[in-house]
This record gives C-alpha cells, structure tokens and sequence, in this order.
C-alpha cells in the first residue's frame, strides 16, 4: 500500500524535528498524554460555543434535523417537511437558504466579550458534513460556494482575537450521509479512504489556516481512533504545528477515547461529575434545553434561565472545569436577543464576582451546605465562598474556613471589610449587609487569609 505523502513528512518530522517544549510526542496515547495542558485553558475558566449550519435554516427540533428526518424516521420532523416543503424537497435544498446576511462577526464578538467569557469554539463542520469555511474536499458543501458565500470560520475567528480572546474550533469527524464514510463503515472500517481523503486533510487546514488554540473533536463513537488515524495527527499537532505550544485538544478522538485519552475530558455532553475529577474537564451546556442549534419552535420554558446558568458555572469551576456556553444563532446570522440577554447578564455577574472564577484553583471542600448551598473556590491564601441563593439572614455561618487574627472577609461589590467572628471549632460566622440585586441570584464571600 503506498504511503500518504503526509504521512511521510509527519514521520520525518517525528524523527528529526525539535519540539520548544523540549519533549517529541509519539503517535501512542501514552506519550500523547504525557503532554502539560497548556495553562491559558484552565485560567479562562469559561466560554461560548457556537453551533451553527445548515440546520439553522429549517430551525426546527435539533441540529440532528437531517438525521431524525431521513434514518431515525421521527413522525414530528417528517410531519413538518410534509406541511412546509414539497415533494422531492432534500436536505442539500436548505443551504441556498442559509443566507447570514445580517452576520456582523464584531457584533458577535462583542456580545460574547460581553458574556465574560475568554474562549469562543464555533462548529467548523457539523455531522451534516457542511464546512463553515471553503474546504477543498467539500467540493461545493461549504459557505464559500454555497449559502452565505462568505468564510465564516476566518470572520469570525478574526473579530474574536481583534478582542483578545482565544479561538476554538470544533469539528465532526464523520459525517452522517457522506457515501466514502458509508464505504468505509460498510467494510468495518478496515479502509481508511474516508480520513485520508476528507477528515484528515480537514484537520490539517483548520489548524494551518487558521491557527486554533483549541480543537474540539466530536463524531467519534462509531469507529476506533486508529481507523481515524487520531494519534498520528495529534502527534503533529503537539510537535511541529504552529499552534503546538497553545493548542488544547478535548477527548473525543475515537470510540472508547472520551473521558480516557486527549488533553481535557468532555467525556458525554453536559457531563456532571459527582465529585472533583483527577482530570481537567469541561462541561458543555446548552441554553436551549433541548437542542444546540437555533430552534425557531423553541419555549421560554425550554431555555436555561440566568440564576440556573449560573449556578451550573459556580459548581462546574468549584470542580475544577471550564464551562462551555452554547447558543444557536439563527440562518440569516442573528443571536436571538434572549440567548443575548442571558450572555450579558452572565457579565454583569462576573464583572463583580469573576475573581472568583477566573484562575482560580478548587479548594480542599467544594462544598459546603451551610443555610444556602455554597460553593468554594481559592487563589493561594483567598478563598471564595459562592452563595447561590439569599440566604435572608444578617448573620450567616461557613463552617468549613480556618481563620486567624489576619483573616478578612468581604463581600465582592462592597468595599467594606464585613464584621466576623470565629467559631468554636472551625468556621466563622459573618455579619452580612443587605445583599444587593441580583438577577443572578449569586453573591461572592471573600476570605483573605485562611487556611
């Protein structure tokens, strides 16, 4: 069998090539794993995904539209084609229509530099196959010759960083309909034509072209990392990329890699450990409850209201993970003002309360169920003590902090240090003023100089 061309070079490199971190990773899991999570990552704490498509353009159930319509058979997706579109209609019919004519990259960006957050991951490619960017192997499924007509992948990524924030891009390694795919599952993945000729090549120009610092695999559970060649190009992308000092990869490379193998743990979507994982992890959360793309038959009952994203934030940094945000924009490029509301109100909140986010560390107890629950999170001698609901009390208990004489307490937002006592054993009890207003419902102890 002949070699790829690629696949020479990335073994020359293996054997020859310095690395500036002083450390060549082979294609093996083991050393691949090996590698320090670069430490932008777990200081930025939290982020904004973006899923965007041609599914925004039937905007209706789920991004998955295209596949409960065709293989999954679900009566409600037929149903709408039925009533809305004619016979004959196919999914490929949509991406005429996925126009984004009102798509202000800047506007974007300043909504989400608004939210807070320090990383932005938009969908390059969904399991539609579609490509936010002109991919040579997309043949004309991509925003370049059909659709928008525009780079989506570059506008964006461009106005995110005009902002100082870092850059992600996630990418589907399979695709649901594409027929070499198809050929290569029908043979029980023993040929690879697939990946050498679409996934692999894909990869390899996102991060040349436009320089991610974070790449977020997904589409992973049919077929196993060696059938997608994953350590070979994660082995480059550590090594000789231009990015292989700041890229963060996730753990979606395979079937069985999720939550075992990759930089950071996503392991299953809105994943919820019950307790402080041995790993850097990252939640992904959806302000729609029930779909990541844009719904126009979306319920404001459906949707995560602020004092819940919130608390769902404070609980997954007191973990230790990042918290990743999504919202749907819509086909003609818009972020539906509700999805706006809740990423301003989430700023609001961290202008105040961020330090206790953002590089912060967990703290030896996490939690503390003291009158309302309260999480912890710490930076050398601070600790931050999250209350995520008013407790409607002057005075109010931690038992958990070790005080001393030095010890000062605050409330983030108020200037003035807040009167404390110790109590017997361990703990203090703390003198609160009237708590401000807070739409969030989330307010921030500050404790200098504890234990």
């Amino acid at each position: 069998m002949q070699v790829p061309r690629c696949q020479i070079s990335l073994l020359f490199c293996l054997l020859s090539c310095p690395s500036s971190f002083g450390t060549r990773y082979t294609p093996d899991w083991a050393s691949l794993d090996s590698r320090p999570l670069p430490e932008w990552y777990d200081e930025v704490k939290f982020g904004i995904f973006v899923h965007w498509g041609v599914f925004s353009v039937p905007a209706f159930g789920s991004e998955w539209f295209w596949w409960y319509w065709k293989v999954a058979l679900k009566p409600e997706y037929i149903l709408f084609m039925v009533k809305n579109y004619p016979p004959g209609f196919s999914y490929t019919d949509f991406a005429p229509d996925f126009h984004a004519q009102f798509f202000d990259p800047d506007e974007w960006a300043d909504i989400f530099e608004a939210s807070g957050a320090k990383y932005v991951v938009l969908t390059s490619k969904h399991h539609e196959g579609f490509t936010n960017w002109g991919s040579q192997t997309s043949w004309n499924w991509n925003s370049v010759d059909n659709g928008p007509h525009r780079d989506l992948v570059g506008d964006l990524g461009a106005a995110i960083r005009k902002r100082s924030l870092h850059y992600g891009l996630y990418h589907s390694l399979y695709e649901w309909f594409n027929p070499i795919y198809l050929s290569d599952k029908q043979s029980g993945f023993k040929t690879q034509e697939f990946v050498e000729k679409k996934a692999m090549p894909e990869l390899y120009d996102l991060v040349n072209r436009y320089k991610p610092d974070l790449i977020w695999s997904d589409g992973d559970w049919e077929a196993p990392d060696t059938y997608w060649n994953s350590t070979g190009f994660l082995a480059w992308l550590y090594n000789d990329s231009p990015v292989k000092d700041v890229v963060v990869t996730n753990d979606r490379w395979g079937l069985g890699c999720y939550c075992k193998h990759g930089g950071y743990y996503n392991c299953a979507d809105k994943f919820t450990p019950g307790q402080l994982p041995n790993h850097k992890w990252e939640k992904c959360q959806s302000v729609d409850k029930i779909s990541w793309g844009y719904r126009r038959n979306m319920k404001l009952s459906e949707l995560m209201d602020l004092p819940s994203i919130l608390k769902d934030m404070v609980y997954v940094v007191a973990l230790g993970g990042n918290y990743l945000l999504n919202v749907g924009p819509t086909a003609d490029g818009m972020i539906a003002p509700v999805f706006e509301e809740r990423l301003r109100g989430i700023g609001a909140w961290l202008k105040v309360n961020g330090e206790a986010i953002y590089s912060t560390k967990p703290w030896r107890v996490q939690a503390e169920n003291a009158t309302v629950p309260v999480w912890y999170t710490s930076k050398s001698s601070t600790v931050y003590a999250i209350l995520t609901s008013n407790p409607m009390q002057n005075s109010f208990k931690l038992l958990t902090p070790k005080t001393s004489h030095n010890t000062v307490v605050t409330l983030l937002g108020n200037p003035e240090p807040l009167k404390w006592a110790p109590l017997q054993t361990s703990g203090l009890i703390v003198l609160l003023p009237d708590l401000p207003f807070s739409p969030a419902e989330a307010w921030t102890l500050k404790l200098d100089e504890v234990a």
